[in-house]
């Protein structure tokens, strides 16, 4: 979701100006909201996987006459329907699963040409064949009394003492989830300078972050499952500092502009990296890495246990110089 604002940003530079609003599930709304191109957004209440004919039927016959174009993101066949439904006249989107006909403006993706997430999207913002923008890096808005809204509800006080933020958690699964003994470390070193640390995630990742939590001492705030999307991102806002997996948050992080260091284990940083100036991608490059797998194939997790704390930690220096 991060990813799409450059096409929003791009499409806001036609003349005249578009009216965008984005169709995606609720939990995006946080996120939505941080982009100035967006209008609306429109819940989209249909679960992952699901056809849901008649559901998506439902929610294309109000929107009729109300948009001159779609862009399809997703690449399955019945997320093309809703604007099939709606009778948008222009339905642009990468040809795939056989989406002739529920596409009328489809493109050819050229994996090598467009190897990153955010140059497939934006492509669909140009005309066929037109050059990318060189500068495709996502940006998300602060709102600086969210922010203290949310620092108050929380009970935390991010001006008193600098703030280092780690996001321990990687939904995907336990090849891209940077040891916790090694986040504890990291945690320590900046505890013994007077900084807070404040440790995000979801309900799912709260054993994570208890393990990092009981590996520093207990010194950090464990704020798993204790904030919505929308809390994280006021959260991540206030950081001084940012240490992550290749996450969602990883990519909020550099969108909002954090100082960011990102570990990769099992995914590729060329393929999703977090674009920003302001992040630097730490990756050991082992032979059997990427693997893209959720689990270690080879049961030793070497790209993650390998990448020391000592390593974060110089790169944490060099970005706060």
């Amino acid at each position: 979701m991060v990813m799409i604002e450059p096409l929003l940003a791009l499409l806001k530079q036609r003349r005249p100006a578009p009216a965008i609003d984005v169709l995606a599930p609720a939990w995006s709304r946080p996120l939505l909201a941080r982009m100035a191109q967006v209008r609306h957004a429109i819940d989209l209440p249909i679960g992952h996987g699901a056809l849901a004919l008649a559901e998506r039927w439902r929610l294309g016959r109000p929107l009729r006459g109300q948009y001159r174009q779609a862009i399809v993101l997703p690449g399955s066949w019945k997320s093309a329907l809703i604007p099939l439904f709606a009778r948008i006249r222009t339905r642009t989107g990468f040809v795939r699963e056989l989406r002739y006909g529920v596409l009328n403006d489809t493109r050819r993706l050229d994996k090598r040409a467009l190897p990153m997430t955010v140059q497939r999207f934006a492509a669909l913002g140009l005309d066929p064949g037109a050059p990318l923008p060189t500068d495709l890096r996502p940006r998300l808005q602060c709102d600086p009394a969210a922010m203290a809204g949310t620092l108050a509800a929380l009970g935390l006080d991010g001006r008193a003492q600098r703030v280092l933020v780690l996001c321990v958690g990687a939904e995907y699964g336990p090849a891209k989830r940077w040891p916790a003994q090694h986040f504890a470390a990291v945690a320590r070193h900046y505890r013994a300078q007077g900084w807070q640390v404040w440790l995000l995630g979801s309900a799912k990742d709260a054993p994570a972050t208890a393990a990092v939590n009981a590996a520093a001492d207990d010194g950090c705030v464990d704020l798993a499952g204790r904030t919505n999307l929308g809390q994280a991102c006021d959260l991540i806002a206030a950081a001084d500092l940012v240490v992550s997996n290749d996450s969602g948050l990883m990519h909020v992080a550099a969108a909002l502009g954090r100082p960011l260091v990102a570990v990769y284990g099992s995914s590729d940083p060329g393929f999703t990296p977090p674009l920003s100036d302001r992040a630097r991608v730490l990756s050991l490059d082992l032979p059997c890495s990427p693997c893209f797998e959720r689990e270690c194939p080879l049961g030793h997790l070497r790209c993650l246990n390998d990448l020391a704390p000592a390593q974060v930690l110089a790169a944490a220096a060099e970005l706060l110089a």
